[in-house]
């Protein structure tokens, strides 16, 4: 058992660095073609691009409620090594999810064109580009949905080198579309629009064929297993309706932004959320690879094993983003300065409200896992989802009343803080019988570390906005002083004496076979 626990813990590294590494080269490609493009489309084509992705990317709750439980049954399945039951799991998810993807190409060509004409702000000049951007973002929701099944295998035998490796090739590409965009004659947004939608497809074509070859349960005979898509769908109904909340607030509120305020504001929030995606993925990247081991290890009977895995996962996921998070939030107007050759209008506060967020997030996505890994959603599906519901019915008031586009940072702020600190803990605590004491020991060690981190950056930040100092000094300056604070505080407060043991260990133990080399 314990070689078995130190092989999965090295698998789970591994894992973890290859997606690192993924990261790391895509987000600084992306983060430079978007600044490039939004050059190149200008800030109001930009918004018009999220705004119209947006009506569209709302039916993508479809995709991340069915990834949810196509991923968790196939993982499943290969924890209980049934191949005939996994072949059966696999064609039948994904029979399900090419049927699914034609009714929502049909419905999402019926309402998409009429929502796009008479609820959205956009100008009458860029009407016909507008909806160009429609009929391909409908497209790649097709290709997205009948892709679920494979991605979902992709995960569940852990092969994440091949994400990476494929995610680096995507990067590149879309330097690519950037150069397509600067020396293309025909209508910019247009082009884009059509670009990224060859690309995506590509990628998706790729990863159908890397399964097919490696995989044996995802060779594809269409087949609709009764009893095992019944299991399913009971269990991704309930991830359905969490999902459409999710979906509302993130896609959701580009819209409504849209309907309310010019498409620069979109273009603002949509910025932020990206500076906010790149950051959120050092932490998901981790989890990613821990999750599989987490559902394994529960599918196998090791209920201690798993509950460890993944309270050690939850807090460990929430330093990773304090080391990114505080950082962002400090030096947000110094980054976004530097990034953007414009920055547009409430860019600055939209970034520094969603990194709170991301905060609060780790504990509502982390202790999710718990009730993923022991398969009973319906709670979950029932509270969380409310609570979004209601948010953005909130946020509509406050909108159709006057208040400023900073209203809605502030109510999912509050929302995610809710449903991560208060609701999630009761769920695992019920469903998955946690104690209080498995909460806190997570809970309070995390808080501990935000409020002990904060005074050296906040005294920092004080000091450079009184000296006239340049951008890009003041910019390092304070990313220094905030991943330094950070780090010293987990190291101290955040990490136990045994694991600053065992990490003083393995560094010298490396150091010195590095010597002996």
């Amino acid at each position: 058992m314990q070689q078995n626990n130190t092989n999965n813990n090295k698998r789970i590294a591994k894992n973890t660095l290859f997606l690192y590494f993924r990261m790391l080269v895509t987000m600084v490609i992306s983060l430079y073609t978007s600044r490039v493009i939004l050059q190149v489309l200008g800030i109001d084509d930009y918004g018009i691009y999220q705004s119209v992705g947006g009506v569209v990317g709302f039916l993508a709750f479809l995709n991340n409620a069915l990834s949810t439980g196509t991923s968790r049954f196939i993982t499943f399945g290969l924890g209980e090594g049934n191949m005939e039951k996994l072949k059966s799991i696999f064609n039948t998810t994904l029979s399900g999810h090419i049927i699914l993807a034609i009714l929502i190409v049909i419905f999402a060509e019926a309402i998409g064109g009429w929502f796009l004409h008479h609820k959205l702000v956009i100008p009458l000049e860029r009407m016909a580009a507008a909806e160009m951007v429609l009929h391909f973002s409908i497209l790649t929701i097709f290709f997205t949905l009948t892709q679920v099944p494979y991605n979902a295998c992709i995960i569940a035998h852990e092969k994440m080198g091949v994400f990476a490796y494929v995610s680096i090739v995507d990067a590149v590409c879309k330097l690519l579309i950037v150069y397509a965009l600067l020396v293309g004659h025909m209508d910019k947004l247009i082009l884009y629009a059509i670009l990224h939608f060859l690309l995506q497809v590509s990628i998706l074509l790729f990863y159908r064929i890397y399964c097919t070859r490696h995989f044996e349960e995802s060779k594809f005979h269409f087949r609709l297993d009764k009893n095992i898509l019944k299991e399913i769908v009971g269990f991704s109904g309930w991830s359905l309706f969490a999902n459409s909340a999710i979906a509302l607030n993130n896609q959701g509120i580009l819209v409504l932004l849209n309907m309310f305020f010019t498409p620069a504001v979109v273009t603002a929030r949509s910025l932020s959320i990206q500076v906010e995606m790149a950051a959120y993925q050092f932490m998901t990247n981790f989890q990613t690879a821990t999750v599989p081991q987490i559902v394994k290890r529960y599918a196998q009977g090791d209920f201690n094993g798993s509950k460890i895995l993944l309270l050690n996962m939850t807090k460990y996921s929430f330093y990773l983003m304090l080391l990114l998070a505080l950082p962002i939030f400090f030096a947000s107007e110094q980054l976004l300065s530097l990034w953007l050759v414009e920055v547009p209008p409430y860019t600055v506060v939209f970034l520094q409200i969603v990194i709170i967020q991301s905060l609060f997030q780790v504990f509502d996505t982390s202790f999710y896992k718990a009730l993923y890994a022991k398969g009973r959603l319906r709670e979950n599906a029932l509270l969380s989802p409310t609570c979004l519901f209601i948010n953005f019915i909130v946020v509509y008031i406050l909108f159709k009343i006057g208040f400023s586009p900073v209203a809605l940072s502030w109510s999912m702020a509050i929302s995610y803080a809710f449903m991560g600190l208060v609701i999630k803990p009761i769920l695992i605590r019920i469903i998955v019988n946690y104690t209080w004491e498995d909460v806190f020991s997570v809970i309070w060690p995390c808080l501990k570390v935000l409020v002990l981190s904060l005074p050296v950056p906040t005294l920092v930040s004080c000091y450079i906005y009184n000296v006239d100092i340049s951008l890009f000094s003041s910019f390092i300056i304070m990313v220094t002083a905030s991943v330094i604070s950070v780090a010293c505080v987990i190291w101290l407060v955040g990490l136990t004496p045994d694991v600053r043991h065992k990490l003083v260990v393995t560094v010298k133990a490396k150091l010195k076979n590095d010597r002996n080399i």
